[in-house]
């Protein structure tokens, strides 16, 4: 039972004891002043008669007259005359009820009338005793009539003293949910801070509780912070913050193999030309601004999601999310023209072609290393922006010429017709077990044609605003699936799909009408969701996590040490990005990065799990970091094992 409900029981059970005991005090004292004043009565009344008949003479008929005259002017219950011996000379007894008292309480409450005597004298000489009895009837409808209205009153009392205990539990009640709700966030792993009331001891509970998130957010902080520091040192370059060569290729490795992948993409290498004798002439400090200026240009002149990196001391690369490398050539070098302005005499080699999602990285590397020799042999003087971009795909294939509005019909009808599928890629745990399947969306977008992946589709979707349809559907579908043979499966949800105002609530009436499925269905959304739409975030956890769904970050890794408040979006899971964990075995500074990054978000309570596995040696290196779960390549190998021992965390 709860306090606020003790408190009350305590109140009522309070109320109802004084109310009671009261009524009864009063209706004792009430029984006792009625039984004293009957028998001082019963007293009066016989020695008055007594003196009345000794004046009428010693005759019994006179003596009976009397008595018949005495007993019908007042309420008795008996008037007997005994003779000297005892004997009964003259008897007048009538029974009488109460008129207004119930049964129950005449029974419950009696009345004693005591009965009053009195000598009959005939001078000196005895003549015998008279014995007068009054009725009580009349005392116990006087008893009942005052119990009625004291307990009336006092239930009035009562009922004032409920109202301001009302009043005060009420009060008690705010701070004492306050503290419920913040220890029911910290068991969400949300950190609220709540004002401290006026009780003392309610003031004291709340300041410890304060304390507790305070402590625990300066915690996570210092962590934050040295995850930071060691996500600096392994993976970005200290002078830019680009991301190093290694991280940029493995970055670009694990974008090739993510369902969400583009379609295309343009890899641009920028090379500043001279660099050597520029800082010789400018000194260390303003060769190193120069620099900065150059990332600074590759960060703004990506076509919304890009990757950049510095490869090398004057070479940056910048994979921008669009399939025209031209375009992506021209943005770059206008930027970088804007960002160089001060420095006229430096020039600047672009080399740009196209990228495909198939297409290895070092094959990649090659031909745009090859584009940017051309445009350095174009660079005639110092000072010049050569440019080299061809949109051409390796082997003279290019992508077949389909326009928006092609692409919205393609997709609006395999989205409404349901012609579509999900995968089903594990995810397990060390022991083997199954933690869920990830169920990417594929979509049939001509008849009697292959379903396609995301990375075919998906940008389409994107433009022209029927991604939160695909998504409804790749929602539906996991659930019927989940139905079917009772494994748990992910699904991915698009930020688009989330800006969308009707998407949560269209979401929410979905798992609603497959409950039980529900609570096997887990809900990911990317990094970048977390980044730039936190709040976002937080309400689709608050909406989705009662139903038993979980809520999960996916791709995540370089935005999860600086995301201001991320431990409040209540999250179940995050899913480190492939780039962390490629090649982990042989680099020790990336292993003790995520190790660190592990341990930081187990301490908020979320489980971790690493994607983009490749070999066996990188999954014992990642077990190691202390991960819960792991998915990719290497594990689809193990797949069917691993369905066959369906677990869940």
């Amino acid at each position: 039972m709860s306090m606020i409900r003790q408190f009350w029981l305590l109140l009522l059970v309070t109320i109802v004891a004084a109310l009671l005991g009261s009524v009864a005090v009063s209706v004792d004292a009430a029984r006792g002043y009625l039984e004293t004043q009957l028998r001082l009565k019963n007293s009066d009344n016989a020695q008055a008669l007594a003196l009345s008949l000794s004046q009428l003479g010693g005759g019994v008929t006179q003596a009976e007259i009397a008595i018949a005259a005495q007993f019908n002017t007042g309420f008795y219950q008996r008037i007997r005359l005994l003779g000297p011996d005892g004997s009964v000379l003259v008897e007048q007894a009538a029974e009488s009820q109460p008129a207004d008292a119930p049964g129950w309480f005449v029974r419950a409450v009696p009345l004693e009338s005591v009965p009053g005597f009195a000598e009959l004298m005939d001078g000196w000489r005895p003549m015998g005793r008279i014995e007068v009895v009054s009725a009580s009837s009349f005392a116990h409808d006087d008893l009942w009539r005052g119990t009625v209205r004291t307990a009336g009153w006092l239930a009035l009392v009562g009922l004032l003293t409920a109202t301001a205990g009302a009043l005060v539990i009420r009060r008690l009640r705010a701070p004492l949910q306050d503290t419920v709700a913040q220890a029911r966030a910290l068991l969400e792993r949300r950190f609220v801070r709540m004002p401290e009331p006026s009780v003392p001891e309610l003031r004291e509970l709340s300041r410890a509780m304060n304390n507790v998130v305070q402590r625990l957010q300066s915690m996570l902080g210092e962590q934050s912070a040295q995850i930071e520091a060691l996500r600096q040192q392994t993976q970005s370059d200290e002078l830019t913050g680009l991301a190093n060569r290694s991280h940029f290729l493995r970055q670009l490795l694990s974008l090739a193999e993510r369902e969400d992948a583009p379609a295309a993409a343009a890899l641009a290498l920028v090379r500043v030309s001279h660099l050597a004798e520029i800082n010789r002439e400018l000194g260390r400090a303003e060769t190193d601004a120069l620099l900065r200026a150059v990332a600074t240009a590759l960060g703004g002149a990506g076509s919304g999601q890009c990757i950049a990196g510095r490869l090398n001391g004057s070479d940056f690369a910048l994979l921008a999310m669009e399939g025209d490398a031209s375009a992506a050539a021209r943005k770059l070098q206008a930027a970088l023209r804007v960002a160089l302005a001060r420095w006229q005499q430096v020039g600047v080699a672009i080399g740009a072609v196209a990228w495909r999602p198939e297409e290895a990285p070092n094959v990649l590397m090659q031909r745009a290393d090859e584009a940017l020799a051309r445009a350095e042999a174009r660079a005639a003087a110092r000072g010049d922006f050569a440019v080299d971009a061809s949109s051409e795909l390796p082997g003279g294939e290019q992508p077949a010429p389909v326009g928006e509005s092609q692409w919205r019909q393609l997709l609006a009808s395999a989205l409404e017709q349901g012609a579509a599928t999900v995968g089903a890629y594990s995810v397990v745990a060390r022991s083997g077990a199954l933690i869920h399947l990830e169920a990417p969306l594929r979509l049939r977008l001509r008849e009697q044609g292959p379903f396609e992946p995301a990375a075919r589709w998906l940008p389409w979707a994107l433009r022209v605003g029927l991604a939160p349809e695909a998504d409804l559907l790749a929602v539906r579908l996991a659930l019927r699936q989940i139905e079917a043979d009772g494994l748990s499966r992910g699904v991915n949800v698009a930020a688009a799909s989330l800006l969308d105002s009707s998407f949560v609530v269209r979401l929410r009436a979905c798992l609603l009408t497959r409950p039980e499925a529900a609570r096997l269905l887990c809900v990911e959304v990317s990094e970048q969701v977390a980044v730039t739409q936190l709040t976002v975030l937080g309400e689709l956890s608050r909406q989705l996590r009662p139903l038993g769904v979980k809520v999960g970050i996916e791709h995540a890794g370089w935005g999860m040490s600086k995301i201001e408040g991320l431990y409040e979006a209540g999250l179940d899971y995050v899913k480190l990005d492939a780039s962390l964990s490629l090649g982990l075995t042989s680099d020790r500074a990336r292993a003790d990065f995520l190790r660190g990054l592990v341990a930081m978000l187990h301490g908020i309570g979320w489980a971790v799990y690493a994607e983009g596995l490749r070999s066996a040696s990188d999954a014992e290196a990642v077990w190691a970091c202390g991960v819960d779960g792991i998915t990719g390549p290497w594990v689809g190998a193990h797949a069917a094992a691993a369905a066959a021992q369906p677990g869940r965390r």
